[in-house]
């Protein structure tokens, strides 16, 4: 094992714990160390810094976690986010209705948020490595069984037991709360925006990839050849911290802090209350789009690859939109910030409702959504850490993202069942402007205080 002091152009002081395979990156900063004289060593411990340069052995561990949780989030959420193209092919080919196929992603969703909290409480106990890598062995089994499964029950099973646990253990929030605990209070909604809009690059990448694995290998031979890509998360989770943070990083409040008390002190919150309540519409929106907007491409009378692209553009913007919310959201309110990003939502979508349904409106729709897609997970992840500390970060933002996928769920499920009854998705347009200006208020009496333990006991 291999603990270094990691100061970065003027982050406050974190302490990471690698095991072996990281620490090789670490030993020139250990080399270094070790040359000075005992007196010299002592005093560099009580001021709780090692001088590192850019390119010393410590900073390019950091750099190392960060790279690493920007690259497992692209793959799990580019992955998930290019399932909706596969609604056509599979229900043709099965014989599944649209509400079968939008049952099994809803259950997908649902026991990823159920998921969530429980891997969220492991990673802060034991380090995301272990989690993340069971999560892409299920969640890769789940994909190949969506594959072969030729009733609705097992593709239920597959798409969505297995494969919405497989996500929740290999959830890319889990990679930021690794990220974020390598960083100081100044930078963290920073590093949430850049993990964030790595998820969205994934989503970039991944459209348009796996729409041409459809038209040239099939559907079932791309679902497996997304199952193999997405193994590769587990070899990344290795470089990532495999302890929770520890007490020099974080304070005496924090650290004595239990995981029960944590939970009692944030559903007492009133802003962890709202907060929670408030993501249940993000998860309705991105995952009602996600999974339904190709179809719906297709029903106005587009081409299907204009629905891949749409995707592809929600992700390619969302980079913009995710890194604008992280710089934002370190300098100014983050519940003002999610409150406009709600209202902005709803105004798009009902922008779409009465434009003319060309590929234009399309592509501009998906532009703008894009802006707005991920923007919510910095500020929200940031607003978590900053009122609560980032001791049990990963298990209170499971709490809110179970919400999240409650909405999902609710997106998912209704958007199909709506269509196959009324052959149109209009009232979960309307459903999503109605929602979007109920956040918008929701988050706007959100106290952004850090809690009195955390001030009167400040980060080392």
């Amino acid at each position: 094992m291999c603990t270094v002091a990691v100061p970065l152009s003027g982050l406050s002081l974190t302490t990471v714990t690698f095991g072996s395979w990281a620490a090789k990156s670490c030993s020139a900063s250990w080399a270094a160390s070790a040359s000075l004289p005992p007196s010299s060593r002592t005093h560099a411990r009580s001021m709780n810094t090692l001088r590192a340069s850019p390119l010393s052995g410590s900073a390019r561990a950091v750099l190392l976690v960060i790279v690493a949780g920007c690259l497992i989030a692209a793959i799990g959420f580019g992955a998930r986010s290019a399932l909706g193209l596969f609604l056509e092919p599979i229900t043709a080919t099965r014989g599944f209705s649209r509400q079968t196929f939008g049952l099994a992603l809803a259950l997908q969703n649902l026991f990823w948020g159920l998921g969530l909290p429980l891997a969220g409480a492991l990673a802060d106990r034991f380090g995301a490595t272990w989690i993340i890598t069971a999560g892409a062995l299920m969640y890769a089994l789940g994909l190949w069984g969506m594959s072969v499964a030729d009733t609705a029950a097992s593709f239920h099973v597959f798409a969505g037991v297995l494969a919405g646990l497989g996500v929740a253990f290999s959830a890319f929030s889990l990679a930021l709360a690794a990220m974020v605990r390598v960083v100081g209070p100044e930078r963290r909604t920073m590093v949430l925006g850049l993990g964030t809009a790595a998820g969205s690059a994934g989503q970039v990448v991944f459209a348009p990839i796996t729409q041409g694995f459809i038209a040239t290998l099939g559907w079932s031979t791309a679902l497996s050849s997304l199952g193999l890509i997405v193994l590769a998360m587990a070899p990344l989770a290795f470089v990532l911290p495999r302890m929770s943070v520890p007490q020099a990083s974080q304070g005496r409040a924090q650290a004595e802090q239990t995981l029960r008390d944590a939970l009692i002190e944030a559903a007492r919150h009133r802003g962890y209350v709202l907060l929670t309540i408030g993501f249940f519409v993000c998860g309705f929106h991105v995952a009602f789009i996600t999974v339904h907007f190709p179809a719906y491409v297709r029903d106005v009378g587009l081409d299907p690859i204009v629905g891949a692209w749409a995707l592809s553009l929600i992700g390619l913007l969302n980079i913009v939109g995710s890194l604008g919310a992280g710089i934002v959201g370190q300098r100014f309110s983050k519940r003002l910030g999610l409150s406009g990003i709600y209202f902005l939502r709803a105004l798009t979508i009902l922008a779409l409702i009465f434009a003319p349904k060309t590929t234009f409106t399309i592509l501009a729709f998906a532009s703008m959504m894009g802006l707005l897609w991920l923007s919510t997970v910095p500020l929200t992840t940031g607003l978590i850490a900053d009122v609560f500390g980032v001791r049990y970060m990963a298990t209170l933002f499971g709490i809110v993202f179970l919400s999240h996928q409650l909405g999902s769920f609710l997106g998912v499920w209704l958007g199909g069942a709506l269509y196959d009854n009324t052959g149109s998705y209009d009232g979960m347009w309307w459903a999503g402007v109605a929602l979007g200006l109920a956040a918008a208020l929701i988050h706007l009496p959100i106290d952004e205080q850090p809690l009195p333990r955390l001030r009167a006991a400040p980060v080392a």
